[in-house]
């Protein structure tokens, strides 16, 4: 039986190569092809897939938005992330949503499709650049294991979520309804009271001492 995958992808020349690599795959076949996740749940029953490539960066709801929900909504669906960027708080905050794998969008086609039997098969296929990256947050994650009181404000926690989101401080800024100065300024207390020194440290200790 062939594995069904499904794509998420908003750049429609990638997407439409993706289809076609797929589907001139043996054991795969592509059920669906979105340009967004906007209608996640009503295109997730349509397209009916054992794994998903989504886009992490899309407009409307986000790529890791939309794992968090195909992960409460369709547990058994696998999802393997695709972006251009090596960007360590997303790749955690995605694999925290609960994606199985994360690859870059220039990894060759013979190695994006063994990633996706990979994901169906239960693994968890990584470019070897990403996999270095989540060492590296796991190590920071186990060096701040201990649990201790941090006092955010109600705006904080609100900023933190989004960060954790992989949001850049410009959306930030539209979705609170203040200034870029304002959300810096609101990152760097953020930062204080966690005693961290970095976004990627940030979310780290966020999801760790489930501050949000």
């Amino acid at each position: 039986m062939d594995i069904k995958v499904a794509i998420f992808e908003d750049n429609k020349m990638l997407r439409e190569s993706l289809v076609e690599l797929i589907n001139n795959t043996r054991g795969m076949a592509c059920t669906g092809a979105f340009p967004d996740a906007n209608k996640l749940l009503r295109n997730m029953q349509l397209a009916n897939p054992d794994v998903v490539m989504m886009d992490i960066n899309m407009p409307g709801l986000s790529g890791i938005e939309a794992v968090q929900v195909i992960k409460e909504k369709f547990p058994q669906v696998q999802v393997l992330m695709q972006t251009v960027f090596e960007d360590k708080e997303q790749i955690f905050a995605a694999i925290c949503a609960g994606a199985a794998g994360y690859m870059l969008k220039k990894t060759s086609p013979r190695k994006m499709m063994e990633a996706v039997r990979e994901a169906y098969a239960g693994g968890a296929p990584m470019t070897a650049s990403v996999a270095v990256k989540v060492l590296q947050m796991l190590r920071l994650q186990d060096a701040g294991n201990k649990s201790e009181f941090i006092d955010l404000s109600e705006r904080e926690k609100e900023i933190l979520t989004l960060l954790v989101k992989g949001t850049s401080y410009k959306a930030v800024a539209s979705a609170c309804f203040i200034s870029i100065d304002t959300v810096k300024t609101h990152v760097r207390h953020i930062y204080e009271k966690l005693h961290v020194h970095s976004k990627s440290e940030a979310v780290v200790k966020a999801i760790h001492q489930k501050l949000i």
